[in-house]
This record gives C-alpha cells, sequence and structure tokens, in this order.
C-alpha cells in the first residue's frame, strides 16, 4: 500500500516533466542564452542610430536644424573621507594619550582603529602624526605616504599626507624635498 502511494505521488512530478513542449522550451532558453553574436546587417538606407554602441544621433529630418551637441555630465564631486563612530572615537582616543606622551598605548589603539578601516587615509595619517611625534621621522614619511595612496579623490585628505610627508622631511633634515611636499599640500588644501 506504501508502494502504491509514493508512485502515485511520483507520477504527477513526472508527468511535469513529460509534457509536451517543456524539454523544447528548456532548449530553445538555454540556446538564446549562449547566442551572444553579433547584429545582423541592416539594409541600406537604415541608420545605424538604433545599433547598441552607436553613440552617434540620427541625422536631422529634411527642414530641421541639425541638434546642439549633448553637454558633457558634471564632474562628480571630489571624494571625501571620514571617520566611522567607532573609528573617529578611537582616534580621539589616540590622540588624548599622545597628548600624555604615551605613545605606544596610541600607537596601539590607533592599529585597532586600522583594523576596522584599513583604507581610509585619515587613520594612516593620525598613525604617523603618532610616529612623527615620537621621533621616528622616517616611520612617519612611511604612514604618510600609506595614507596620500589612499586618499585617490579626496584633496582635503591628499593635503593632510602630503603635510606629514613634509614634516617627516623636515625633521630629518631633507627641507628642499620637505617644501617640495609642503607646496603639493597647500596645492590641494581646500579654500
Amino acid at each position: 500500500m506504501r508502494r502504491g502511494a509514493a508512485l502515485r505521488q511520483a507520477r504527477p512530478r513526472t508527468r511535469a516533466l513529460r509534457a509536451p513542449g517543456t524539454a523544447l522550451l528548456a532548449a530553445l532558453t538555454l540556446a538564446a542564452c549562449a547566442l551572444q553574436g553579433p547584429l545582423p546587417p541592416q539594409p541600406q538606407g537604415v541608420s545605424g542610430a538604433s545599433r547598441p554602441g552607436n553613440t552617434q544621433p540620427p541625422p536631422p529630418a529634411a527642414g530641421q536644424a541639425p541638434a546642439a551637441p549633448a553637454e558633457r555630465p558634471a564632474a562628480p564631486p571630489p571624494r571625501q573621507f571620514h571617520l566611522s563612530p567607532a573609528t573617529s572615537s578611537l582616534v580621539a582616543q589616540a590622540q588624548r594619550q599622545a597628548a600624555e606622551g604615551n605613545f605606544a598605548q596610541a600607537e596601539a589603539t590607533l592599529e585597532r582603529a586600522l583594523r576596522i578601516e584599513p583604507d581610509n587615509p585619515l587613520v594612516w595619517s593620525e598613525l604617523g602624526r603618532v610616529h612623527l611625534a615620537e621621533g621616528d621621522a622616517a616611520q612617519a614619511d612611511a604612514m604618510g605616504r600609506k595614507a596620500l595612496s589612499l586618499a585617490t579623490g579626496d584633496p582635503a585628505a591628499q593635503s593632510a599626507a602630503w603635510r606629514l610627508i613634509a614634516d617627516s622631511l623636515r625633521a630629518r633634515g631633507r627641507n628642499e624635498e620637505a617644501a617640495e611636499a609642503e607646496r603639493r599640500g597647500a596645492s590641494l588644501a581646500p579654500r
């Protein structure tokens, strides 16, 4: 009895798979998805304006003035990096620790912030400032360059990174290079 009930339950599923046209429909769907060849040639006299990839507008109709060229879209606004609330709290804590002279603790706190936002140039700049304050100008320079590489599109973050680089160069007596870095930072500074 159980066996017969199980067969009856399986039959409707089997019938659905064998329904006329199901296999054909599945095959046609797969074939349509697989075909991605070139567009067929258009008969002469037909404008190619409707073809994908053609960016030129169709020619004006008889008696109409040509259309004005399309204006370029406005450039996107410059990118601005911000600190998340958690990272902002850690940066503030690290600044307090550095002000108290506890540079090792400030570094550890900023490294925690970097685990949260490893691609944020603002955190890298803060870590560089801590290294500079404790007298490690070479490490501060490296942090400034890392911040600069991450600050693409954000002039304010780039400017801060250049100022850190300038300060680290000046601390090592490389004044000409520091002046150039300072100029670069000033040219990017928000006005």
